[in-house]
Formats: C-alpha cells, sequence, structure tokens
C-alpha cells in the first residue's frame, strides 16, 4: 500500500475531488455491453453513495437541485456495473446496464425513448445538426 504524500495519480485511494466543481463531478454514463456514451449528468456524494448501496444509477439534478433516480418517473431504470474513476479524481464513468427503451427523456419519431442523450450530430461546415436515428 502506498503512503498518503503518493500523488492522487498514483495511489488506491479513493479520494474523489468534489470541491473542485462545487461538490459536483461530471459523470460519463455508457453502456456496459457496447461501450455506447447514453449521457452525461452529475453526481455529488449523496448521488455516488446512494447508487453504491443500490445497484440503481443516481445522479444530482442541477436544474432541480435535488437527488435524481435515472428512470423513476419512465420506467427506463439503468443499473450500475462499475465506476471508472479518471487519473485526478474529478470525473467519473458509470458502466450501466438498461432495463428499458433508453436513459434519454426525449422520444423519437415513432414515440419512443430514445437510448441516448446523443441522438444528433454536427454536420461539419454547416453548423447544423442532423438526426442520428436507428
Amino acid at each position: 500500500m502506498k503512503d498518503s504524500t503518493t500523488p492522487i495519480e498514483e495511489n488506491t485511494n479513493l479520494e474523489l475531488q468534489f470541491e473542485k466543481r462545487g461538490g459536483l463531478l461530471p459523470v460519463v454514463v455508457q453502456e456496459q455491453s457496447t461501450k455506447e456514451i447514453l449521457m452525461v449528468a452529475s453526481i455529488n456524494k449523496q448521488a455516488l453513495e446512494h447508487s453504491l448501496e443500490t445497484g440503481e444509477a443516481t445522479f444530482w439534478s442541477t436544474s432541480r437541485n435535488e437527488l435524481w433516480i435515472k428512470g423513476l418517473t419512465s420506467g427506463n431504470r439503468i443499473y450500475l456495473k462499475e465506476i471508472l474513476v479518471d487519473c485526478d479524481q474529478d470525473a467519473v464513468i458509470y458502466l450501466v446496464t438498461l432495463d428499458g427503451e433508453g436513459v434519454c427523456h426525449t422520444k423519437n419519431r415513432h414515440e419512443k425513448f430514445r437510448k441516448s442523450c446523443f441522438y444528433r450530430k454536427l454536420v461539419p461546415g454547416k453548423n447544423q445538426l442532423t438526426f442520428i436515428e436507428l
């Protein structure tokens, strides 16, 4: 075991840097099996603890200023399988499995929830978006 003087990048101590960004860390949500990025959100200590205790991907809603358990209203839950922590311990990746249509609150033209919040791409040189409907 490395001592406390070892730089954060090289030790095995969990030292998430919540204070760097006012108590929140960015979290990328990625499907474990396909590695598709589904969404980006924020977590605070409470959201992380709830995720670890329950296995349900939990976030901090910056718009509602409250704990947000994904899927409580839509039924499209996501379950935590693994958490990756970056070198500076100021960002994480939730590797998840889906239970439902997807994670996005928007629906496609068939009135189904989109699997990912990343359903549009930027058209180079045109400064506009195009839909990536599957």
